[in-house]
């Protein structure tokens, strides 16, 4: 008797899970359910929490921006623009002064006028100094001149707005000067309170002026002094090279004593590196000793060395005009604002 085969059992294949049924759910009381709930809620706020530690920490962090450091070694600030003025004076006066020749006062004294005009201050323009050269750098001819500041000075007669001389810059005069003055030097020795000539025969420009720049002869003898003895603060230009550093020293002392016997309101504004040429090691080398040996008063503007400066005084004019694009226009522009910052506030009487 044959055995017979049973049937082939149908291939098990696994169900998809999508497929599965779900398995069923467990009746929970309301407690127990909400016990669920809140640890369902608090693990969602975890992983979340997680998730957006982990993209701030691959966000990039913004580097801090690098600190330019100025020639002369410390970190340059950024000035300010000066704010317009609606009233004019009273005038802070200040000596550009070096008993040393050629180291740019005139040079300043015209371009950081010109620059101080720019941004609406009313200057006046002293020149103190026998060669004239100052009213030569503004285009006029000294012996064509009938007063200057020796008649001002010499002479009772003379008012000073007879000898003020508008120039090429709006907002800016000229008080002239020539050969002439030289005499005043001598002649002065026998006057009574011969120190305070100069700041008598300035007093009128007071209220009439925002800034009144004199620019002083290289000599520290008797028209210095007057210079010193009429100003407010004392501007030192100072070329870039070691003989220049050497008399600086000097000129304190003098400006020590004026202060001390003459002139106790007088202070220095800063010291003003010129001819500056950063690609030598010694421009570099005077540089450093000027910031060690006078601080914060070393301007943090540098003038740095360009043939503008000679063009612009043959054409007879500023180089914020001449050369308005040069970088020593814009030195003396960025002079002017520091400057402004550094000097108080002027007082308007009610």
């Amino acid at each position: 008797m044959s055995e017979s085969v049973p049937d082939p059992l149908p291939f098990q294949r696994p169900v998809p899970p999508e497929e599965q049924a779900a398995p069923a759910r467990t009746e929970l009381d309301p407690a127990t359910e909400s016990l669920v709930e809140q640890f369902e809620r608090a693990r969602r706020e975890e992983e979340a929490a997680a998730a957006a530690a982990v993209v701030l920490e691959e966000e990039p962090v913004e580097a801090a921006a690098p600190v330019e450091i100025g020639p002369t070694g410390r970190p340059m600030p950024v000035f300010p623009e000066p704010q317009p003025l609606t009233k004019h004076g009273p005038a802070r006066v200040v000596s550009m002064t070096n008993q040393k020749g050629g180291v740019g006062k005139t040079t300043t004294t015209i371009n950081l006028g010109a620059a101080l005009a720019e941004y609406g201050r009313k200057v006046l323009l002293v020149d103190f100094d026998p060669q004239g050269s100052l009213s030569v750098g503004l285009g006029l001819n000294p012996h064509e001149m009938e007063l200057t500041v020796y008649n001002l000075l010499m002479e009772k007669d003379v008012r000073l707005d007879e000898v003020v001389v508008p120039t090429n810059v709006a907002g800016m005069d000229l008080l002239p000067s020539n050969i002439d003055l030289s005499a005043a030097e001598v002649q002065l020795v026998h006057e009574v309170a011969r120190e305070q000539t100069l700041q008598r025969v300035l007093a009128p420009a007071l209220e009439k002026y925002d800034v009144i720049l004199i620019d002083c002869q290289p000599s520290l003898g008797l028209l210095t002094v007057n210079a010193l003895t009429a100003s407010h603060g004392v501007i030192v230009p100072l070329e870039c090279e070691y003989f220049a550093l050497r008399g600086v020293a000097l000129l304190k002392t003098t400006i020590d004593k004026v202060r001390e016997r003459l002139n106790p309101r007088l202070e220095i504004d800063g010291v003003l590196g010129t001819m500056f040429d950063g690609r030598t090691l010694h421009s570099r080398e005077v540089m450093d000793r000027l910031v060690q040996a006078w601080g914060e008063r070393v301007f943090h503007t540098v003038i740095r060395r360009t043939v503008k400066f000679s063009d612009s005084t043959v054409a007879g004019e500023p180089i914020t005009s001449y050369a308005s694009a040069s970088t020593g226009a814009e030195a003396y522009r960025q002079l002017a604002k520091e400057v402004l910052v550094r000097w108080p506030e002027p007082r308007h009487d009610a």
